[in-house]
């Protein structure tokens, strides 16, 4: 890990989030910034636990949920269970997405017979007119 640091700002337009975002995170927990006075410090750990944060959230994931991973890595079994939790989860969320995804298609198919439907019938009157 680098010695690097970033202030608030820094992170909020690197990862295109709100101050507010960050903050809120760091009252659920989820980072721990170094303070120097008012000013907060983050460090690589802080960065990378937001990366994660947001891409979890992107993916589904509640902040609790993240929270238990992301805190997996500090406990026993450490990375490796921190990992084989999320490949179990993984495969549950992609299923969900797969059914998702077939009733949106479905959902598309009915819409679309519907409108040929209504279209269909819109002429015919039209035609009788």
């Amino acid at each position: 890990m680098s010695d690097r640091t970033w202030t608030i700002g820094e992170l909020a337009e690197e990862f295109d989030t709100t101050l507010r975002t960050i903050r809120f995170y760091e009252d659920r927990g989820l980072l721990s910034p170094e303070r120097r006075g008012s000013t907060r410090i983050f460090h690589d750990r802080d960065r990378v636990r937001l990366q994660l944060i947001l891409r979890g959230k992107r993916l589904g994931f509640t902040l609790d949920e993240i929270a238990h991973v992301i805190n997996m890595y500090d406990e026993t079994p450490g990375e490796r269970g921190q990992l084989a939790f999320l490949i179990a989860d993984i495969g549950k969320r992609r299923e969900a997405l797969w059914a998702k995804r077939r009733d949106l298609e479905e959902a598309l198919a009915e819409l679309d017979d519907l409108e040929e439907r209504c279209r269909t019938d819109l002429e015919r009157l039209n035609e009788s007119r």
